[in-house]
């Protein structure tokens, strides 16, 4: 064991965070999503306390919120972890040099990101179940609206992230499992978005996630759901979608005419 050889390894390293953003980022990004998260989730919890309410189904509220923020982030990762599979293969190139459009390409990452949600959700689904006996069936038939608002979700973020690596390259691929997250502590996943300061409840309303997982709540509660709420969450969802694509295709253009698609995964 020789110190000079340690200590050079370990330089080697620390010297990265000097010239990278996102490595930079990243070491107080997690502490701080998971301070936020579960500071709203302890302060919802004193609330209730304080007003002496106790939560019908709390078990249901977070087993219900994570196999549904799962649909979401499998989404998300269906897009932007293929993308990165291809990256890694170095096979972007051969991809484009051949008929494949960019539009096919994309639409296959989106069917490759509801198959990994289809199979994640039934083995949750019956974990859930298996495990805890709870049944996310009561939600009924708001159940499906409630995926597809959170899928569409996880393809604007997947392909945001995508257009993100194209126009940073792989200094950048730690976003890949990180851009989620930076939306579930104003997704109100595990708590009302009236636990949220005021200047977050509003940005949680521009957040389509944030009706699904309001909505879910509401329904274990036993309470009606606004049926409106989900046009709001699938209008938004929308606008989200055009501008990922937007965004996507405007760096796919300037990486093709720099010629750096060549040098993707090198």
């Amino acid at each position: 064991m020789k110190p000079h050889r340690i200590s050079a390894m370990f330089l080697r390293h620390i010297y990265l965070y000097r010239h990278s953003l996102t490595r930079l980022v990243e070491i107080f990004y997690w502490p701080l999503l998971d301070l936020l998260v579960w500071g709203f989730v302890s302060l919802y919890i004193t609330k209730l306390s304080a007003e002496g309410k106790s939560t019908p189904n709390f078990l249901g509220i977070f087993l219900g919120a994570l196999i549904l923020w799962d649909i979401l982030f499998r989404s998300q990762q269906g897009i932007s972890v293929s993308f990165l599979e291809e990256v890694w293969a170095r096979n972007f190139l051969n991809l484009f040099v051949s008929p494949l459009t960019i539009g096919e390409y994309l639409v296959s990452l989106m069917l490759v990101a509801v198959f990994k949600v289809v199979v994640v959700f039934l083995i949750s689904s019956l974990l859930a179940w298996f495990l805890y006996s709870f049944n996310l069936f009561i939600i009924g038939l708001y159940l499906l609206p409630f995926m597809l608002c959170l899928v569409i979700m996880g393809w604007a973020i997947g392909i945001l992230t995508t257009g993100l690596i194209l126009r940073f390259g792989q200094q950048a691929e730690v976003l890949a499992w990180g851009v989620a997250f930076l939306f579930q502590p104003i997704s109100a996943v595990f708590y009302p978005v009236s636990v949220l300061p005021k200047f977050l409840q509003k940005v949680a309303l521009a957040i389509p996630a944030s009706y699904v997982f309001e909505g879910m709540r509401a329904i274990i509660f036993g309470r009606t759901f606004p049926a409106g709420h989900l046009v709001k969450a699938f209008s938004l969802d929308l606008v989200y979608l055009a501008l990922a694509l937007f965004f996507f295709f405007r760096m796919f253009k300037q990486v093709r005419a720099r010629g750096l698609l060549a040098k993707m995964g090198e």
